[in-house]
């Protein structure tokens, strides 16, 4: 017999777009303005926070174009887990109008957890150029890092134990309602 984990919210759709307003307030604050600035989020879920906070950039200083200054980073070629046999299909890699060459690059992803999606993330952006500086900005931090990586600008930090998992659910990616947006801790067997 299975034991049907057991799921708590943790952030509702209120909280999480909270969290987005306030990580754009702390990247313009940081950045001093958004001159030279280009957000590259990591698919699945990354891709669409970068675009929701590039709205937001847009929304707190109009010098920011998010048509021309956001974009996505594929990293599955640069994953250190292809030989496990997890297969993952590769997204599309955009790069934004203005490239990254001699810009502030804000990656951008969902959970931040062991670090190792973030070191693949610089490895497939020094590939495309050379950034000026490169921040991280993740929805949820929940600890666990098993390489020397942080995130600059955090949403919610969440201590959960490793045998938690946390789930980050998207209008954008997950076929839920934009009001049914959150994100749960998962304990428990995997669904």
């Amino acid at each position: 017999m299975v034991n049907a984990p057991e799921t708590s919210q943790v952030m509702s759709a209120p909280d999480v777009e909270r969290a987005l307003t306030r990580i754009a307030h702390e990247i313009v604050e940081s950045h001093r303005g958004v001159e030279d600035l280009v957000l590259l989020g990591i698919p699945r879920r990354g891709a669409p926070l970068a675009r929701r906070l590039g709205d937001r950039l847009a929304h707190i200083d109009s010098a920011f174009d998010p048509a021309r200054s956001v974009g996505s980073l594929d990293i599955t070629m640069y994953r250190d887990d292809l030989r496990s046999g997890h297969a993952r299909t590769p997204e599309p890699t955009l790069l934004p109008e203005t490239g990254v060459d001699g810009a502030t690059v804000v990656l951008v992803d969902d959970v931040l957890y062991s670090g190792r999606t973030v070191r693949a993330a610089l490895d497939a952006l020094s590939a495309l150029g050379r950034p000026r500086a490169v921040r991280l900005a993740v929805l949820v931090d929940r600890g666990h890092r098993e390489l020397p990586i942080r995130a600059d600008h955090v949403g919610k930090n969440l201590p959960t134990s490793r045998e938690e998992r946390v789930s980050v659910r998207l209008a954008d990616v997950d076929d839920v309602a934009p009001e049914d947006e959150a994100v749960l801790i998962v304990r428990g067997s995997r669904p």
